[in-house]
């Protein structure tokens, strides 16, 4: 062996034994690729993996998820991806033929199909019943994974009669980090104890943020709003708050001159403080919709479009939608 490293010389002996080296030493575990597809889960995701590695985001900026067209470089961390996590086909309707294409080895999460996830029923029309968030049968109604739904639950089913904005309440928040920290520790175990840690210290800041919450809309809890299209009653029910309608039955369809009308009326009949756009869609209907009334106009954005992605964000959507309400709907506003 002398002989050998004393014929190619110093330095080729000294590359000779790190490769000699590299080659027996054990290969240093990679840390599982994610994919999250909306900013808001994208954050809930962030903060379990906090130390380890960042997830993908798949929709930036403003696009919104009811009408996204992938770029290639989604295509290519869809395939790379180790763990996908989405809310369902209700929301991500683009993503459910690239889940089947692209991501065949990766494990999937559906936050819709997640043991004990807070689930609400689409609601039917633009204007709902009276009362904190329009609940009732048919009408937002409260049911966990599990329970009888009337439409499948196994994957690719879909949740037809599911309102998929379930990031909006804390409660759901919870359980998403849940669930992530435990694929995670089973996909990277060498990093299970950070993962989970991390949860819980996401469940800590979740519930304090859910109290800082109500107490910010106590004063504003029964002053009737109108939203542009039903994202919100995950927030309404878990803070108590009075919606009283929708101008889109979906963000697929623009209403037609009758329900302009009607939600119209509504905001004169209800009282109606204030009405809400949202940066994904037209203003121009919330103008029409105003005009000779006397609701205050504003904007509710439940992806956080505006905000930097991260681990951050998701509590700073959450308390900048406190804020935006409340700004909007307290009697004092000048």
């Amino acid at each position: 062996m002398s002989a050998f490293f004393a014929r190619i010389g110093l330095a080729a002996a000294a590359a000779v034994v790190a490769a000699w080296v590299s080659a027996s030493a054990p290969a240093a575990a990679r840390t599982p690729r994610v994919v999250a597809t909306v900013a808001p889960v994208h954050s809930l995701v962030s903060m379990v993996t906090a130390g380890a590695a960042a997830p993908y985001l798949l929709l930036r900026g403003g696009a919104s998820p009811h009408s996204y067209s992938m770029a290639p470089s989604d295509s290519r961390a869809l395939a790379e991806a180790d763990l996908i996590v989405w809310v369902g086909e209700g929301l991500e309707t683009f993503l459910r033929k690239p889940l089947a294409t692209l991501a065949g080895h990766a494990r999937v999460i559906e936050l819709a199909e997640v043991e004990g996830m807070t689930l609400l029923a689409r609601r039917d029309g633009g204007v709902w019943s009276e009362g904190a968030a329009g609940r009732g049968p048919g009408n937002g109604e409260a049911r966990g994974h599990g329970d009888d739904h009337g439409h499948g639950h196994g994957h690719g089913h879909g949740h037809g009669n599911t309102d998929p904005h379930l990031w909006l309440d804390t409660g759901n928040a919870a359980k998403t980090v849940d669930a992530v920290a435990a694929a995670l520790a089973g996909l990277d175990p060498e990093n299970a104890t950070l993962y989970r840690a991390n949860a819980a210290a996401a469940r800590t800041r979740l519930a304090a943020l859910s109290h800082g919450i109500a107490e910010t809309l106590l004063p504003v809890r029964s002053r009737p709003f109108v939203v542009f299209h039903d994202a919100w009653q995950y927030f309404e029910r878990e803070f108590g708050l009075s919606a009283a309608g929708s101008i889109a039955v979906s963000p697929e369809r623009a209403p037609g001159a009758r329900r302009l009308a009607e939600i119209r009326d509504r905001i004169r009949s209800a009282g109606v403080v204030c009405v809400f756009s949202e940066p994904q869609f037209p203003p121009s209907l919330v103008d029409t919709v105003v005009r000779g009334t006397a609701a205050r106009r504003a904007t509710l954005d439940p992806l956080g479009a505006a905000l930097v992605p991260g681990p951050a964000l998701y509590e700073d959507l959450m308390q900048g939608l406190a804020a935006d309400l409340l700004s909007c709907l307290r009697r004092d506003r000048r």
